[in-house]
């Protein structure tokens, strides 16, 4: 699908979704130990995870 043609749910949908883990992951991380530790590091660790899926994916395509 082009550029031109995307609503503005379709270009904010991903950003707005990255947004709420990363809330998430940072409300979890205060809220106690254990459990909620866990839970912060899987959601903060998430966004770095597409971040890098994108960067290899883009390179990949290079070759």
């Amino acid at each position: 699908m082009s550029a031109a043609r995307r609503s503005i749910a379709q270009i904010f949908l991903v950003p707005v979704l990255n947004f709420a883990v990363i809330a998430f992951g940072l409300v979890s991380a205060l809220l106690g130990d254990g459990i909620w530790d866990q839970t912060s590091w899987l959601a903060l660790a998430v966004p770095l995870v597409v971040i890098a899926f994108h960067m290899f994916r883009r390179s990949a395509r290079s070759f």
